[in-house]
């Protein structure tokens, strides 16, 4: 997923978005444990996802405690 994308989400969407993927990336951790896994990068994918989402959210949060100063 790209970040311009992400960035037009509100934080609703953002965090029902990280829940998805969190319980992708289980039944990828599953589906690699079994030996069922056809695409090991989709792993790496999910991942990195996760982390461009907490990112755009501690940046909002981030700015809106600056705002409050």
């Amino acid at each position: 997923m790209k970040t311009t994308q992400l960035r037009t989400m509100d934080d609703a969407a953002l965090k029902k978005q990280m829940d998805d993927l969190y319980h992708e990336l289980f039944n990828l951790r599953f589906q690699r444990a079994a030996g069922q896994m056809p695409n090991f990068n989709r792993l790496t994918q999910v991942k990195r996802d996760i982390a461009r989402v907490k990112t755009i959210l501690r940046e909002r949060v981030g700015a809106q405690e600056a705002q409050a100063k």
